[in-house]
């Protein structure tokens, strides 16, 4: 039998997932949570198999409850209001979300994962670099990378390009390491823009400290002497972010 946790402080929402879950009663059993404190201990106590753990927590976050508790070994799916900067972090860290309101669909999807793995992968390290995007400090930022393993997990500072391949992005690393991920450039687009990347062309995204020279005639050159086009509509940009 799995046992599922739900920790969320509003009724009507731990209400929804117990609703969801009935499908699956006759492989489950199911503990309710409604704050930080409790949370903290039924997880360290029960050692559920499956934790859904709302970001908001009366005057707590689900962020603090992860921090507190040294059993990590379950597969975690948060639940959240459309909150920008949660949203982000989980998908740096590759932990699973899911919106308010819940739709079945998406409910259904995660379950899925969770009974395909019920302990998951590198979660440990996943919720390190989940709670290292949460804070304003300036420590190095990673990100979780998925293999065909579990995941790798990069330092940003170390992506060098991401290149497109269709539905697929082949990440290169300073030192000649080459990623693949079932993830549209657009998605990593997103993800790291924000630090010192800048997409150059459709199909090439560049981390803007690796630039070693700039042709006029519309091609960069990265340290490793990669050079790679500069669509004509990029060109006067991406000038503006060299300077």
């Amino acid at each position: 039998m799995i046992t599922v946790a739900i920790i969320d402080d509003e009724k009507h929402s731990s209400d929804r997932i117990l609703n969801l879950l009935e499908p699956y009663v006759d492989k489950i059993k199911t503990v309710c949570f409604n704050s930080a404190e409790k949370a903290i201990q039924g997880i360290e106590t029960l050692r559920p198999d499956i934790v859904f753990l709302d970001v908001h927590l009366h005057d707590s976050t689900g962020f603090e409850v992860l921090s507190a508790i040294s059993n990590y070994n379950f597969s975690l799916i948060f639940i959240t209001a459309f909150e920008q900067y949660a949203i982000k972090a989980f998908k740096f860290s590759a932990i699973d979300y899911l919106l308010k309101p819940i739709d079945s669909n998406d409910f259904n999807n995660a379950m899925q994962k969770a009974f395909e793995k019920v302990k998951q992968t590198q979660l440990n390290e996943r919720i390190d670099v989940l709670l290292s995007h949460l804070t304003s400090e300036s420590s190095q930022k990673r990100i979780s990378i998925p293999t065909k393993d579990g995941f790798s997990f990069l330092d940003i500072r170390d992506i060098a390009r991401c290149e497109a391949d269709i539905n697929y992005t082949h990440i290169f690393t300073s030192i000649g390491k080459k990623y693949t991920v079932s993830k549209p450039l657009k998605y990593f687009e997103g993800l790291l823009i924000g630090h010192s990347f800048f997409r150059i062309h459709n199909s090439h995204l560049i981390n803007l400290n690796y630039v070693k020279a700039y042709s006029k005639s519309g091609y960069v050159t990265l340290l490793d002497n990669t050079k790679l086009d500069v669509s004509i509509r990029k060109r006067e940009d991406f000038v503006k972010n060299m300077r």
